[in-house]
């Protein structure tokens, strides 16, 4: 019986995370910004994100990589290295409407983001472009709006 309550529940955070929702403007506590990119996204439809870097201590933890193994322990890694900028990201597996998710940070907060392709795919592309490229967390911002907005 217990079991199957745990299916379930993964099912259902499974679901959540390859729906492609439009999150809704009600009730956010975080502020957005339009991407700055050749094509226009309309605000509401980028997920929610912190547009002003949060403090490093207002962050809450997050889980241990060691965890997990393959992509979802380099993202939760990643998160670990670079969570002001990772907090500054929208998830675009719209987890801030299902789940109340502030940013893509919340989903290392739990084990969400080892269930979900976007949010590894999302932080790992993160890591890469602040220390590859050396962007800017609104530049990270803008490349991954562009790229998950279309």
């Amino acid at each position: 019986m217990k079991k199957s309550w745990v299916m379930i529940a993964l099912m259902v955070v499974s679901s959540a995370c390859s729906q492609s929702v439009q999150p809704t403007t009600a009730n956010k506590t975080v502020t957005q910004s339009p991407p700055q990119h050749e094509h226009s996204v309309n605000a509401a439809t980028v997920p929610a994100h912190f547009e002003v870097p949060p403090a490093k201590s207002s962050l809450g933890p997050t889980l241990d990589p060691e965890k997990f193994s393959g992509a979802a322990r380099d993202a939760y890694r990643a998160v670990r290295a670079i969570p002001v900028t990772i907090a500054q990201l929208p998830c675009y597996c719209h987890c801030d409407r299902g789940f109340g998710h502030k940013s893509l940070y919340s989903c290392f907060e739990d084990d969400h983001a080892a269930h979900c392709a976007v949010c590894v795919q999302e932080a790992l592309l993160a890591l890469r472009l602040e220390k590859e490229q050396k962007l800017t967390p609104a530049q990270i911002r803008d490349t991954i709006v562009a790229q998950y907005s279309r």
